[in-house]
């Protein structure tokens, strides 16, 4: 079994894997192995770049995991995982899942 490194309600890092729960309707969690990972990019969250955003999208370019708390947060992280849509989440602790990934997630090519 996997050690636990960080969870909150929607978002979980374990020593092999990220886990966002909420991903898939209706309430289907998406499992994506760090190695999977090209890059991580956070971004700064508003009233019309997706803090109003609940679940889904209205960009076909990212997809917002279901969150009703993102409302109050400031920051959100964009994965690149090498296909069309992105995994847009928004983990209480923005900074602490950052640099999770970052340490476990394969080196961008140079």
């Amino acid at each position: 079994m996997a050690d636990t490194l960080y969870r909150d309600r929607w978002i979980e890092c374990t020593s092999d894997a990220l886990r966002i729960r909420g991903y898939y309707f209706p309430w289907g969690t998406k499992t994506v192995r760090y190695r999977s990972i090209r890059a991580v990019r956070r971004v700064e969250i508003g009233a019309f770049s997706g803090q109003a955003r609940i679940w889904g999208t209205a960009h076909p370019r990212y997809w917002a995991s279901l969150d009703p708390g993102r409302f109050s947060k400031k920051h959100a992280l964009i994965l690149d995982l090498g296909r069309y849509v992105r995994p847009f989440i928004t983990p209480d602790d923005a900074e602490a899942v950052e640099t999770i990934l970052r340490e476990r997630a394969p080196a961008p090519p140079v």
